[in-house]
């Protein structure tokens, strides 16, 4: 362990598997305590044994829904009883939908939305005010990441609602760092922009084609060659977590293997 988040405290969403899992283990063995939620309790808890069983609790599951309010005062409310506070925020729970803009349903779009847009606009709301008690009382910097795509930046002819609400998550986080910089509570805010990870969010290709062809088939629209691993992406988070980003906010992280250069 280097420590490159020693003595913070993290809440990570969706964190159960794919990118929010790696997240809150990386963080976890750079010496951070970690709020692992998602509204797969028993994926949660699971994870947590994990890191308890690497150090002895330094992390605590919480079953939350991202998109309710009430769901969200518990978990920032129980990060604080557990840990003494909070310096990290990753939003990262969300879920895709490939859908054109003429066969989607409002009922489909108003769900996207939800979870990948509300779900962060509630995590800066209601953690705010805790990081910024937390930043001040501890002298160390704080964070907040949001994780959005390269679907926020580059658009897709059947991805209506998840371009749309990643792209409304790219231009929220800048708009939360200013907030922030403005007020001085020394709370940076970012958003990362990965393309093809291998999660669970391809498994509908992978059980099409098969992994192998499924991942063969999305590394061919990526300059580098192939799609990206959790760890990827969980190295962007750790470097916006830490103090090492300290004059860097309101900015994008593109893990991409280069698609956004083409």
């Amino acid at each position: 362990m280097s420590g490159r988040v020693e003595g913070k405290v993290a809440l990570v969403t969706g964190a159960a598997q794919g990118l929010g899992e790696a997240t809150a283990r990386m963080l976890a063995r750079e010496g951070a305590r970690v709020a692992v939620t998602d509204i797969n309790e028993e994926g949660a808890i699971r994870v947590v044994r994990a890191l308890n069983g690497l150090r002895k609790d330094s992390a605590i599951a919480v079953s939350h829904d991202v998109t309710r309010e009430d769901q969200w005062r518990h978990a920032v409310e129980e990060t604080e009883r557990q840990f003494g506070g909070l310096h990290v925020l990753v939003n990262n729970a969300g879920i895709g939908l490939t859908k054109d803009f003429e066969t989607i349903t409002l009922e489909e779009w108003r769900r996207v939305h939800a979870i990948d847009l509300d779900g962060v606009f509630l995590g800066c709301k209601l953690a705010i005010p805790l990081i910024a008690r937390t930043v001040k009382a501890s002298g160390l910097g704080g964070s907040i990441v949001n994780i959005s795509s390269i679907s926020g930046i580059i658009a897709g002819h059947n991805m209506a609602a998840y371009n749309s609400a990643k792209a409304a998550v790219r231009h929220l986080s800048k708009s939360v760092a200013l907030h922030c910089a403005k007020r001085g509570y020394g709370i940076r805010s970012n958003s990362v922009h990965p393309v093809f990870i291998a999660t669970p969010i391809l498994d509908g290709l992978v059980d099409r084609l098969g992994r192998d062809e499924a991942y063969a088939k999305l590394g061919r629209q990526v300059p580098l060659g192939h799609i990206g691993e959790p760890d990827d992406i969980a190295y962007a988070v750790l470097y916006l977590a830490s103090d090492e980003s300290k004059f860097v906010t309101g900015a994008e992280l593109k893990a991409d293997g280069g698609i956004s250069a083409m």
